[in-house]
């Protein structure tokens, strides 16, 4: 599988695209992506969405638009996406309304274009958070869980400080030490240099 990375949008949001034999996945759709797809001359067939915060689906409606179908935990919401917050704080945020073609289901792994996706349900940041990792290519897709010495705000709604630590701990650092770490924001990691050297994971 090949990995590129898209970063764009109002708070500099990472989208990955994962080009495969059997067919091309996008995890997150920030502002921008559509454009950037489309510069590249390639084409998506599935949407992953990490979760549904307005800064990860500003494209989401656009790429479904286009034919590729939608993937989450929770169906479209305006509470998930934060809106109505982003909004009463004075930010004009709007997401253009989209339909989820398919629900994850948490208790198996996701079995997609020839690729076995391990799902983990990580709530603290938003209550539909899942992450995403690729055992065989020894890859984690965090969202907005975990980064490079540091981890996904809590304070917004939904959000929970404890909640986020405990999902971490269970789901992400039991990963093996060398598995790399492609988070929301900023650059990549790995699960042992977070072992390591996160101050909100000591």
């Amino acid at each position: 599988m090949k990995v590129s990375m898209f970063t764009g949008g109002f708070v500099q949001t990472n989208a990955y695209l994962i080009e495969t034999p059997g067919g091309n996945l996008l995890i997150d759709a920030p502002e921008g992506v559509t454009a950037w797809l489309a510069g590249k001359g390639v084409r998506v067939d599935d949407v992953l969405l990490t979760h549904q915060h307005y800064d990860h689906v500003m494209d989401a409606a656009v790429m479904k638009a286009a034919g590729a179908k939608l993937h989450a935990r929770d169906a479209y919401s305006p509470d998930l996406t934060l809106e109505t917050a982003v909004r009463s704080w004075g930010m004009p945020i709007s997401v253009k309304p989209y339909e989820i073609d398919h629900l994850f289901r948490m208790d198996e792994p996701l079995k997609i274009h020839g690729l076995e996706i391990a799902l983990a349900h990580v709530p603290g940041h938003s209550l539909d958070s899942v992450t995403f990792y690729f055992a065989d290519a020894g890859r984690l897709f965090s969202g907005d869980t975990i980064f490079a010495e540091s981890i996904g705000r809590t304070d917004l709604p939904g959000g929970s400080h404890e909640q986020l630590l405990k999902g971490i701990r269970r789901h992400l650092l039991v990963l093996p030490a060398e598995t790399r770490v492609f988070p929301g924001h900023g650059p990549s990691t790995t699960i042992g240099a977070e072992s390591a050297k996160n101050p909100y994971l000591r």
